[in-house]
């Protein structure tokens, strides 16, 4: 037994301890892998303050409908930027399509397009009834409403007193907007109508007969002929009998 237990002792000092298992390193991951990820809200941000920006000249009500932005946005390692670039015509109403551009450490790596529609709700004038060509438009027949700006492709009469006393050229619909190039001011002044051409300056005041060539409303300029001269002068409307020259 003596003898056992010394040949396992010395078989233990000759052979070698068995080495600690050694821990594998941790796995190395692809640059190409690292990247950022822009959220789907990051992006709508984005969109929101442009918009923002592009409509703040607008006197309305504005209200962003759609931004057409859907998922997460996965980009290379590095800072990202972003550009948003709307049509040159574009005045910040309805619906468009705007260009994303996006940067990375300022080289451009995605060029998106955006969808987006912006309602925009302004006070104008529109019409309480019919309008027919010819009328000449008083206080009843008007009044004021919010309407979408895109409606009317931004062109609109924002006060009654811009309209009340104009004449109709084109048919207006009942509780349409009364745009302003439907609308034209009444003649004071008829073809073949004798008027007195008035000629003035701080020193002297002239007058003369005239016949106007043309009917013309106050502070239109219409052709002239002076019954002395037989000559054709171009003057502007003072009133229903008065034509003025500035010399």
């Amino acid at each position: 037994m003596k003898a056992l237990l010394v040949t396992l002792m010395l078989l233990c000092l000759v052979l070698p301890a068995q080495a600690a298992p050694v821990a594998a390193p941790p796995a190395t991951v692809p640059a190409a892998a690292v990247g950022t990820v822009v959220t789907e809200e990051e992006l709508r941000q984005v969109i929101r303050e442009f918009l923002v920006k592009k409509t703040e000249h607008l006197s309305a009500q504005v209200v962003v409908k759609k931004i057409g932005v859907s998922g997460d946005l996965k980009l290379p390692a590095g800072k990202p930027s972003f550009e948003v670039v709307a049509p040159s015509r574009w005045e910040g109403y309805g619906s468009t399509s705007l260009a994303l551009i996006v940067r990375v450490d300022d080289q451009v790596k995605k060029n998106l397009s955006i969808q987006v529609e912006v309602e925009a709700l302004a006070e104008m004038v529109v019409a309480t009834r019919t309008l027919e060509r010819g009328e000449v438009l008083s206080a009843s027949d008007v009044a004021l409403d919010r309407r979408d700006l895109a409606h009317v492709q931004g062109r609109y009469s924002r006060g009654l007193d811009e309209v009340v006393g104009l004449r109709v050229k084109s048919a207006i619909r009942a509780n349409a907007p009364v745009r302003g190039d439907y609308l034209e001011r009444v003649p004071v002044v008829k073809s073949g109508q004798l008027v007195t051409i008035v000629a003035e300056n701080d020193v002297v005041r002239i007058t003369a007969t005239g016949r106007a060539k043309v009917a013309g409303a106050v502070g239109d300029t219409i052709s002239v002929q002076n019954l002395s001269s037989q000559k054709e002068i171009a003057a502007r409307v003072v009133d229903a009998t008065t034509v003025k020259v500035d010399f």
